[in-house]
């Protein structure tokens, strides 16, 4: 057996701070007698951009995905997403070094990107199984065509003048029936991203739940909902509806949606593993990335210094 570690490197190479962080990266994994694996279009990009990373073995080319042993991720949440995706179907966990914005689903900053690499060739993480969707499209009584989410899997209307007219349900049972711009399926890890933007409420990842928020709509009953992860969430196209639809899976995948399809959305049987790397619950994450204000707060211990001051 081969004691060859295979360590993918996901970057997004549009960008030139992310192309000098996985050179760095590269450096990193080469001092430490690993050569990094990288998707072929990414390699490319760099080499374009008269990067230099030593040598690379290619996914799917040189390594294969059941080989992989930790994805290290330059980048915002797209980034992440992206990175997801290649990785599907392996048991390698995810983790994010943010060179975005807000970076949600980031582990550590520029900064602090050595440690993290560091980290990450020595096994020092814990992993965390987060709550993915299955997203089915049914036609008539067809299936056809499947996918999955870690955020959120969105159906929209396809025209900025037309109105989608949908009718919502929950494990076989009706629901509500309105004419909306779109409805978002999440997950708690997307909890933070589409789902918030459109009035859904946070909830903490280690929640398993499915939430449904919907998108403008026109009616007396449009409250987002959050149901038990085994429960089956629907949205139907109504035939009335005039053009068509578009569902999106964490805006990477997408489907057309004629009317009276079907889009059926339940917890995946397979999540998606991340690498933990720090113990902070998610309220310190929270008022971090969000820069909520906590001056005056006190807290059990009542130590000013520590806690930003008086009340």
């Amino acid at each position: 057996m081969s004691d060859e570690r295979h360590i993918l490197l996901v970057s997004h190479t549009g960008r030139r701070d992310s192309i000098d962080a996985a050179v760095e990266v590269c450096d990193l994994l080469h001092a430490a007698g690993v050569t990094p694996v990288m998707p072929f279009d990414e390699y490319a990009d760099i080499r374009r951009a008269e990067a230099s990373v030593g040598k690379v073995d290619i996914l799917g080319v040189d390594v294969q995905l059941e080989d992989l042993e930790i994805v290290i991720v330059l980048g915002g949440d797209g980034t992440i997403l992206r990175a997801a995706e290649l990785a599907r179907g392996t048991h390698a966990p995810l983790v994010g070094v943010n060179l975005g914005h807000v970076g949600f689903l980031a582990e550590s900053e520029r900064d602090g990107l050595g440690e993290t690499v560091q980290r990450a060739l020595s096994g020092d993480y814990n992993v965390e199984e987060r709550v993915a969707l299955q997203v089915d499209v049914v036609v008539g009584n067809e299936v056809v065509y499947s996918s999955w989410a870690l955020n959120e899997a969105t159906i929209e209307k396809a025209s900025r003048e037309r109105m989608l007219e949908v009718v919502t349900e929950v494990d076989g049972r009706p629901l509500s029936s309105f004419g909306c711009d779109g409805v978002v399926v999440s997950t708690p890890t997307g909890s933070t991203a589409y789902s918030f933007s459109g009035g859904g409420p946070i909830v903490w990842p280690n929640v398993d739940a499915i939430l449904m928020v919907p998108l403008s709509a026109h009616a007396l009953f449009s409250r987002p909902i959050v149901v038990g992860p085994d429960c089956v969430l629907a949205i139907e196209v109504l035939r009335r509806t005039s053009g068509v639809g578009v569902l999106w899976c964490d805006g990477r995948r997408t489907h057309d949606l004629p009317p009276g399809a079907r889009v059926e959305v339940r917890r995946s049987p397979e999540p998606v593993r991340v690498a933990r790397l720090k113990d902070a619950p998610f309220t310190d994450r929270l008022v971090a990335k969000f820069q909520l204000p906590v001056a005056g707060w006190r807290g059990p211990q009542h130590d000013d210094e520590e806690t930003g001051g008086d009340r």
